[in-house]
């Protein structure tokens, strides 16, 4: 595309966060960015529901989660479904570069988290990408 905006296939976002700020800085910053937010929930049961009733094109996952059950287990049920997973941590777990298209290290701003869902966006579409600062992308 020349002009205009490049298209995005990313527009309906999950996020998993149990940290109550975070969670809400994560829908303010999404919607401002033009994303619709799907849910936000803090355990894994409830966004197992929402992803078996909605159409999700990304969850945003902190790996410690509220519950016995962390964004790991997520990302390994969600990847079998076929739905990407970017986890938003502070600490990149070993397993992620096995379940997750990719990590967004917190903390992280508006103007980051936009970079790193565009970047994540177009490497989901095949195309190569150089990952902007605090994100790191997997194959």
């Amino acid at each position: 595309m020349l002009f205009g905006k490049p298209k995005r296939i990313v527009k309906r976002i999950l996020v998993v966060e149990d940290e109550p700020l975070t969670a809400f800085d994560n829908e303010t910053m999404l919607e401002e960015l033009g994303y619709a937010v799907v849910a936000t929930h803090d355990r894994v049961k409830e966004a197992l529901a929402t992803l078996a009733r909605e159409q999700v094109d990304l969850i945003m996952s902190d790996v410690k989660l509220a519950g016995d059950r962390s964004g790991i287990e997520l990302a390994r049920i969600a990847k079998d479904k076929g739905v990407p997973v970017l986890f938003a941590t502070g600490r990149v777990p070993d397993e992620a570069v096995e379940l997750a298209v990719g990590c967004l290290m917190k903390p992280y701003s508006l103007r980051t988290l936009k970079a790193a869902l565009a970047a994540v966006d177009q490497h989901l579409q095949g195309g190569k990408v150089k990952a902007p600062k605090g994100l790191i992308l997997y194959a």
